[in-house]
């Protein structure tokens, strides 16, 4: 389950939206706490990387993608938010908290951090924890406006024990999802908007998509290292099925990504992705 607006992905990328799930119109904050108590993790060598040279590259390329991106989307990004406006109530931009990478912060910082679930045995005053941070992420609205008040059992996040990861993020024939909104979709143009995410360094264009928060309390301590990178508009569990997978194979595509990556990595899943988008494989 992704939240209600985090479906298909900008020019490259693509999850689906899901069953219980943020709400559409929830503009959100760049909050700095979590919704419920998530685990602390220490930090290690996990998160893999290519030479300083190959990422100041790298990223002199994303930011070149999306700032090029973003101009000469413009005229289609202006047509989507007339469309959006046409179809139904409601503004065309849709804004919500995600988490954003994870930073990392002393032990005996985070003591009387309620929010938090300390490894057992405690935390090491000296040695440094990965907590997750929050940004404010923007996409095209695809859902109506009142989907919570109108579809109010999509929005329960009370799962049974092991029942999280069997579940999907993403509904086919979602009733919360407008006319204009299932097109956008489709055609995976409503997460355009993340390419300013990606210009001001709160994403990048590869790497696991950004988690509803209301999700994170099911997250095992393991599982929390996905937050060690910066969220993507796509990943290697949006080439690996996007949609049609469940909550824990995303999970295990994320992980690898995380313990893997590299710049090499990156420009194939992007690649990769552009393909899927014109077939449009997952995209519902």
């Amino acid at each position: 389950m992704t939240p209600p607006d985090d479906a298909s992905n900008a020019a490259f990328a693509v999850t689906r939206e899901t069953a219980p799930i943020t709400d559409a119109n929830a503009a959100g904050s760049a909050d700095s706490r979590p919704y419920a108590s998530i685990h602390a993790v220490p930090v290690g060598d996990i998160v893999a990387h290519s030479s300083r040279v190959a990422e100041a590259f790298y990223r002199g390329f994303e930011i070149v993608f999306a700032l090029v991106s973003l101009i000469v989307g413009l005229p289609i990004m202006l047509v989507e938010g007339v469309l959006i406006r046409w179809d139904s109530p409601g503004p065309a931009l849709f804004f919500h908290t995600r988490p954003g990478r994870s930073k990392m912060v002393l032990g005996r910082e985070l003591v009387r951090r309620s929010d938090l679930i300390a490894p057992p045995g405690g935390y090491v005053p000296d040695a440094l924890y990965y907590v997750p941070t929050y940004f404010r992420m923007v996409k095209f609205r695809t859902m109506y406006q009142d989907a919570r008040n109108r579809f109010p059992g999509l929005y329960d996040y009370n799962f049974a024990p092991g029942e999280f990861r069997q579940r999907y993020g993403t509904l086919q024939h979602d009733p919360r999802v407008t006319r204009v909104g299932e097109i956008l979709r489709k055609l995976s143009v409503d997460e355009l908007p993340n390419l300013w995410s990606v210009l001001v360094g709160d994403m990048r264009l590869a790497g696991p998509r950004p988690e509803a928060p209301e999700v994170l309390r099911y997250y095992t301590s393991e599982e929390m290292y996905k937050f060690s990178c910066k969220p993507g508009i796509t990943g290697l569990a949006q080439i690996n099925g996007r949609g049609l997978l469940n909550w824990g194979k995303t999970l295990e595509w994320d992980l690898r990504y995380v313990r893997s990556r590299s710049v090499w990595l990156d420009l194939k899943i992007i690649f990769v992705t552009l393909k899927y988008v014109v077939a449009r494989h997952g995209a519902f």
